[in-house]
């Protein structure tokens, strides 16, 4: 029959079987025509190292999380040009591409929404004027109108329909962003000081390094497919807290001192296992590394969690799990084994300690270190904007500011470089849009993920609840120090609500003995970041949504009548108290 064939339909057969073989060796498989008694090929390519840790533990009798058999299955991204046809038959996925579609940042949220939910990447949380206004542009043609600020200073897009699905892709990257890898198994989008650049106190300007991370990590597929997600965050020691103990791997600048094993001066303290939905921070490691090693340290860190990460658990699957049963020697050995080389430690006692964030520097006019400009944190209703917001927003930063926009984990954002003689008419414009420069010192810092009304894992709606809080508490009480409330709407603790002054979880509250349940929460107390890094504690259970604003009146009202003095913070006072006391005093203190 070969003879039938003409020289160019032979060459493309070679080609065809050819690429038929080359994919079989790289998911493991023994080439056609090798016997039955060939042993497997070694597995190649970019997906080599994850096939290898997907065989090594079914080599164990485990079984693989379905999540791991549909990567192996198909790359979600060599299934583009499927998604895409999908798309145009306005077929929303089943599990497996719902899953898969995750890598290019699309959440088909339904039932919360019968439509998806796009996350976008923006290291550092700072984006260009034209790139916001972008945004709206993209929301308003494809999606519900509106756009959320996220607790990873990132921008999310609602309510888009199936077959407008890659056109959102698509149209993002038009703007110079990416939804690639914003979802699923892969590292998140990468946070720094939201000043970073602009802040008088930071000891290092963060961007350069995000950044840098930022692209490592889409332009190599074998950092993609973990075994589950991984985040990644920079602190500058700027006025604005980057929260870089609630990640994976958090990188907070630190100055070393004389007499260290290294050349006094400006270093990153490595800091591993940040999970606080799973009750636990990023602890120090002893490490330090100059900045410009980041990228090549962070890369060795995820590779060892590649090969070591659960992948039948999915609820097990995090790097504080493998540092729990590794500790830390061991894993950080692994490391220097990828890196070829060993960390530096450093004793605690040559670092110096590092200046206590403010907790208001996110909200209002604050000085920059750049002589005659400042920056302005825009309030944001639980961090939801509509378009005509974020236009005027963008316009104001390109007349006004200096062309940024950036966004923070505390849900809010920031116009920076406004000139002294422009901060006026800046407030003015803010206020014209329905938004504010100032906000009280509850408002300052309530977060909300959200929720049911577009999540279908969250068990209330936390930005309504959130903002019948703060709109009871207001009313009757006047806080002089800042609370930071965090309402999440489930497990997955998107709001981080056990590192909240007070954190409410949702809960399905039962309401009688037939099993009919409606919105409410479980309140926590005492939590805390930074050098106040604490889990919150549980104070009620099964509040329901109705009556959580009184609750929460209840805990401050006693705060402020048992305080020590008004230096003493919400977080002091709530951990120098154990749970029966403050729901004692909480108690005396019922409207």
């Amino acid at each position: 029959m070969t003879a039938d064939f003409s020289t160019e339909q032979k060459r493309y057969l070679e080609g065809f079987v050819s690429g038929v073989q080359a994919g079989r060796v790289a998911r493991g498989m023994s080439p056609i025509g090798s016997g039955a008694s060939a042993l497997p090929a070694e597995p190649a390519g970019p997906d080599a190292a994850h096939i290898k840790a997907q065989d090594a533990t079914k080599a164990k009798g485990k079984k693989l999380a379905d999540q791991e058999n549909w990567k192996r299955e198909e790359n979600p991204f060599d299934a583009y040009a499927r998604f895409k046809a999908q798309a145009e038959k306005g077929e929303y996925p089943k599990p497996p591409d719902n899953f898969r579609w995750r890598y290019y940042g699309l959440f088909y949220v339904a039932p919360a929404q019968d439509s998806y939910m796009c996350r976008l990447r923006i290291p550092n949380g700072i984006l260009s004027h034209w790139q916001f206004a972008g945004i709206a542009d993209v929301a308003e043609r494809f999606g519900g109108g509106y756009a959320d600020v996220t607790t990873r200073a990132n921008l999310q897009i609602r309510e888009i329909g199936a077959v407008n699905a890659p056109k959102v892709v698509e149209a993002v990257q038009d703007l110079g962003l990416t939804s690639r890898g914003a979802g699923a198994d892969n590292i998140r989008n990468v946070t720094g000081t939201p000043t970073a650049g602009i802040d008088a106190f930071e000891l290092l300007d963060t961007r350069p390094y995000a950044r840098e991370w930022h692209f490592h990590v889409l332009n190599d597929r074998s950092l993609t497919g973990l075994p589950r997600k991984f985040n990644v965050a920079y602190d500058g020691a700027g006025q604005i807290a980057a929260l870089e103990e609630t990640n994976d791997i958090g990188f907070q600048a630190v100055e070393v001192g004389d007499g260290a094993p290294v050349p006094a001066g400006i270093y990153f303290r490595l800091m591993l296992g940040g999970i606080t939905g799973h009750k636990d921070f990023a602890r120090d490691t002893g490490v330090i590394l100059e900045p410009s090693k980041a990228t090549e340290v962070a890369d060795a860190i995820v590779r060892v969690f590649v090969d070591s990460g659960d992948r039948t658990n999915r609820n097990k699957a995090r790097l504080k799990y493998v540092l729990d049963d590794w500790g830390f020697e061991k894993f950080l050995k692994a490391v220097e084994e990828k890196l070829g080389t060993t960390l530096t430690r450093v004793d605690a006692g040559h670092i110096a300690p590092r200046r206590a964030p403010n907790r208001l520097a996110h909200i209002g006019v604050h000085s920059q270190k750049q002589a005659g400009l400042n920056w302005i944190g825009v309030v944001l209703p639980v961090g939801k904007l509509t378009c005509d917001q974020i236009r005027a927003i963008a316009s104001l930063s390109r007349e006004l500011g200096d062309g940024d926009v950036r966004l923070t984990v505390w849900q809010n954002l920031i116009v920076s470089g406004v000139a002294d003689a422009n901060v006026a008419a800046a407030l003015a414009r803010i206020e014209a849009m329905g938004l504010a420069a100032e906000a009280s010192s509850l408002r300052a810092g309530l977060v909300a993920c959200t929720g049911s009304t577009g999540c279908k894992f969250a068990a209330a709606n936390t930005k309504g609840t959130a903002e019948t809080i703060a709109r009871h508490v207001e009313g009757r009480l006047s806080l002089d120090t800042p609370v930071n409330i965090h309402l999440t709407g489930c497990h997955h603790s998107c709001a981080q609500h056990y590192i909240g002054d007070i954190g409410l979880i949702g809960a399905r509250v039962p309401v009688n003995d037939d099993g009919d349940t409606v919105d409410g929460f479980h309140i926590l107390i005492g939590g805390g970041s930074g050098a106040d890094a604490t889990i919150a504690r549980e104070i009620q259970r099964d509040v329901k949504s109705e009556d959580c604003p009184a609750a929460v009146e209840r805990l401050l009202g006693a705060y402020l009548a048992h305080r020590t003095d008004a230096s003493e913070t919400f977080f002091a006072f709530a951990n120098r108290h154990d749970i029966d006391t403050l729901q004692r005093l909480a108690g005396d203190d019922a409207p």
